[in-house]
C-alpha cells in the first residue's frame, strides 16, 4: 500500500456520463469524506487496479483496498454513517448476505437510466 493510499480521502470512481451516478457520487461527498473520479478521469494505473468489466458498476479507493459494486456502495453508506457498521457486520455474517447486496446492486445499476431521470430534478441532499 502506498503512503498515498494511506493518507488520501477514499476515491470514489464513477460513471460520469450517467445521470444517476453523477448525483450518487455528489451524494457521498456531500455526506463524507470522499475524492470523486470519473471514469473519464482515471490513469492507467487506477484502471489497471479495478477488476474486469469495472465499466459497469462504482469503485472505491480506500485504504489500499479496491471496493466494486455493492461493495463499494455498501462501503460508501458506512463511510457516511448511513448505516451502521454494526448492521453490516450482522449482514456480512450470513453466507448468502454478498450475493444479495450485488443483485441488488445489479437490478439498481440496470435501472440508472429511469433512476437518473428522477433525481436530475432534484440536487442530492446531506442526510445528517
Amino acid at each position: 500500500m502506498s503512503s498515498a493510499d494511506r493518507s488520501a480521502r477514499p476515491r470514489l470512481v464513477y460513471d460520469d456520463d450517467c445521470g444517476f451516478c453523477t448525483w450518487w457520487a455528489e451524494w457521498a461527498v456531500l455526506n463524507g469524506e470522499f475524492e470523486p473520479c470519473g471514469f473519464s478521469e482515471l490513469t492507467d494505473a487506477e484502471r489497471d487496479r479495478l477488476p474486469d468489466g469495472w465499466e459497469e458498476c462504482v469503485h472505491l479507493f480506500a485504504d489500499g483496498t479496491v471496493y466494486s459494486c455493492g461493495a463499494a456502495t455498501e462501503e460508501v453508506l458506512a463511510r457516511t454513517g448511513t448505516v451502521p457498521p454494526t448492521i453490516l457486520g450482522f449482514l456480512n455474517g450470513f453466507a448468502d448476505y454478498e450475493g444479495l447486496r450485488e443483485d441488488l446492486y445489479r437490478k439498481v445499476a440496470d435501472r440508472r437510466d429511469l433512476l437518473g431521470k428522477i433525481v436530475s430534478a432534484e440536487p442530492p441532499a446531506k442526510s445528517r
